[in-house]
């Protein structure tokens, strides 16, 4: 479980390194620069979440329960 974890969090960096080439800086709030900055900030999200269940589940294996 902890490698899927790992692996997710590697694509959703890949995902915002993706999107973050699809930005026009000059027009941020139109068309495709706008999906692709909403879709930046959901990947940063998972990113988020992601390292907040491993430190929940390496907390949860130092006090030994489940």
């Amino acid at each position: 479980m902890k490698y899927f974890i790992y692996l997710l969090i590697i694509v959703a960096t890949s995902l915002m390194v993706y999107n973050t080439t699809v930005l026009d800086f000059k027009n941020l709030l139109e068309g495709d620069s706008k999906t692709a900055l909403i879709s930046i900030l959901a990947s940063a999200c998972v990113v988020i979440l992601l390292l907040i269940l491993l430190v929940s589940r390496a907390i949860q294996q130092k006090r030994g329960t489940r």
